[in-house]
């Protein structure tokens, strides 16, 4: 795959710096020593602004081209994740219970890599910001760079992003116009009820079969309360009530996930779950409290940018190696906020074989830093040719 060649050059310098990444996991906003470590190379590398601090550990850089033109924003992700590490790697995490297990130490790479070659190219016009970011995995840190201003304070005009992909054909992109992932929100449910004897649940008004109800008349809003060919998932994925077998206790608990593209249908999910929640637990005989929160919005590409952006993919990978328009899923993405901002775009790296994203034996596969790499310095190169 034809990457560029200075970039080529320098990929065992990416992958040192994409393994100590990995060995210093850091959650959320957090992101002392990897912020810190993106800022020493950035330095290094002589970019023209450094700006840190920026949504508490986040970083904006700004390399100058040659002549007048707009600010093209790329941006990286930097936090990990809250799950033990089972790679047994000679670089695994040495922060017991964190570890890289979705790849942002390899995003973070790339960027970096793109850093080293504009600065010392600077084969464009106008300006490019680099965007490293923190608690993409949980806490919004997109929404709150965009809340303290960067795309106004920067002038930035577009913005891109990658993401690998794993179990996708090592270098090849896949990205749609228009909504790629979906909105996500997250439901709670409390449930009170009166405990008592396992022997004598005539006198308790049980939560734990309250819970089971409600559990399972949720799911009737995928299925009787929504049109099918349009996309909505609503998963229930925690159930926790009672400590031991012969008490029925006071209360239970349960938690889920809703992912949407369309508000009307986000709306109308909210609706019907609180009826269901009051209607079930009237049923039970208990009583019941849902809370629901909205979080990342969908993630929407800008379709001109998005059909540019696969144009330059090809030019990495080869047109045989892009899918241009392969569909949205319901994965969910805080870049969404960028791209409420901004028009822009956001594409899959393919990584090849192994563990998934979020799994405990997930690593990064080196051999893609520098096609990403690549793919953010041409984009660059071809939005703002010099000439």
């Amino acid at each position: 795959m034809p990457v560029v060649n200075r970039i080529a050059d320098f990929s065992a310098d990416m992958a040192a710096w994409r393994q100590h990444l990995h060995s210093i996991p850091e959650l959320e906003f957090e992101c002392h020593e990897t912020s810190a470590f993106v800022a020493d190379r950035l330095r290094e590398f002589g970019v023209d602004e450094l700006h840190e601090g920026i949504a508490k550990t986040g970083i904006v850089a700004i390399i100058n081209g040659q002549g007048e033109g707009p600010t093209i924003g790329l941006r990286a992700d930097m936090d990990a994740l809250p799950i033990p590490e089972e790679t047994g790697v000679s670089y695994a995490s040495k922060k017991p219970g964190m570890m890289h297990a979705c790849g942002h130490d390899g995003h973070t790479t790339m960027l970096l890599g793109a850093a080293r070659y504009l600065s010392e190219t600077r084969n464009f016009r106008g300006r490019v910001a680099l965007i490293f970011q923190p608690a993409e995995e949980e806490g919004g840190g997109a929404g709150v760079m965009v809340e303290e201003g960067i795309m106004d304070r920067f002038n930035i005009s577009q913005v891109y992003a990658l993401h690998n992909a794993p179990g996708f054909v090592e270098g090849s992109f896949y990205t749609t116009p228009g909504p790629i992932m979906a909105a996500v929100d997250t439901f709670e449910v409390h449930i009170q009820g009166v405990g008592g004897h396992g022997a004598m649940p005539h006198e308790t008004r049980d939560p734990v079969m309250a819970a089971c109800g409600i559990a399972q008349a949720i799911q009737t809003i995928v299925s009787r309360n929504h049109y099918a060919l349009d996309d909505l998932v609503v998963s229930v994925t925690q159930i926790h009530t009672g400590t031991v077998n012969n008490v029925i206790p006071d209360t239970a608990f349960i938690n889920g996930t809703v992912r949407t593209f369309d508000p009307a249908v986000q709306k109308m999910v909210m609706e019907r779950m609180e009826q269901i929640v009051q209607g079930q637990a009237t049923s039970y005989g208990v009583t019941a409290r849902l809370d629901y929160e909205k979080s990342y919005p969908a993630t929407i590409n800008d379709v001109e940018k998005a059909g540019f952006a696969a144009d330059v993919a090809r030019d990495i990978s080869g047109a045989d190696r892009v899918t241009a328009n392969a569909g949205r899923e319901m994965g969910a993405e805080d870049f969404s906020y960028m791209l409420q901002a901004r028009p822009g775009a956001y594409l899959f790296l393919g990584q090849g074989e192994g563990a998934g994203l979020h799994h405990p034996k997930y690593n990064f596969n080196d051999e893609i830093a520098p096609v990403g790499a690549s793919f953010f310095a041409r984009i660059v190169e071809k939005a703002q040719p010099l000439g």
